[in-house]
């Protein structure tokens, strides 16, 4: 789709026939048919990307898997990242690197600390929006049962001039968690270390089901979302600007 196409006339179709669709059926139809070979997969390969990988590698294996490697990732995700990737068959994932400003502003590695939401700008968001590039529609992960914004998501919606998929967004853990044993899906190996949700290393910490199942992310930080999912306006004025 281009900057002229209005992407609204695909979404109402989408959410007009998948009001009450399985994971499944709204991914097959993306795939196979709303936006054959225009579609990218954005997976963090964290602590419950499995779920989504395995529908998708099922439907078609050759979709594009957009992989945001910030460089400050825990090494058990990186390594669950490559597990994965063998054990689904994936055969097109892509590695996102940071921009490359971010040898300039982060020469201590300590950004993090002194403006998360730059850091992230600069490690997570405006390299998936360069890589989102080409596509005219992208399916994340993000479920229901996570909380705050995500509790009442739909499955479809407007991001910019693309079509984002949120097919497991009216899914709790107990739907994660039996998608898992019912297809013997290896877990995060933090997960059973008390890492709910994995994002950077410096940024997340454990967390009690109690907490939330984000309370571990940016703890102590009056920021719950990186920025990916954001209106870009909301973006760049948390980021400083471009």
């Amino acid at each position: 789709m281009t900057a002229e196409v209005d992407v609204s006339p695909a979404i109402e179709d989408l959410l007009g026939r998948h009001g009450d669709s399985a994971a499944e059926a709204i991914l097959e139809d993306v795939l196979k048919r709303a936006f054959v070979r225009r579609t990218a997969l954005v997976s963090s390969f964290g602590t419950e990307a499995a779920a989504l990988l395995h529908m998708v590698a099922a439907i078609e294996p050759a979709t594009p898997v957009l992989f945001v490697d910030t460089g400050r990732l825990f090494g058990e995700t990186l390594r669950y990242r490559d597990r994965l990737v063998e054990r689904l068959g994936l055969t097109d994932v892509r590695s996102l690197k940071p921009e490359p400003r971010i040898a300039a502003e982060d020469q201590d590695l300590m950004l993090f600390s002194r403006d998360a939401d730059r850091c992230c700008y600069l490690r997570k968001v405006l390299p998936l929006r360069k890589a989102l590039e080409g596509f005219d529609c992208w399916i994340n992960g993000r479920k229901g049962h996570h909380g705050g914004g995500r509790a009442q998501m739909p499955v479809a919606e407007a991001d910019g001039f693309l079509v984002k998929i949120t097919p497991l967004a009216r899914w709790g853990a107990d739907d994660v968690d039996a998608y898992y044993e019912t297809h013997d899906l290896p877990r995060h190996p933090l997960w059973e270390d008390g890492f709910p949700s994995v994002g950077c290393l410096p940024c997340t910490v454990r967390a009690s089901a109690e907490d939330g199942f984000r309370a571990g992310r940016w703890a102590g930080a009056q920021k719950t979302e990186c920025g990916i999912h954001l209106p870009v306006a909301e973006v760049l004025r948390r980021a400083g600007g471009c």
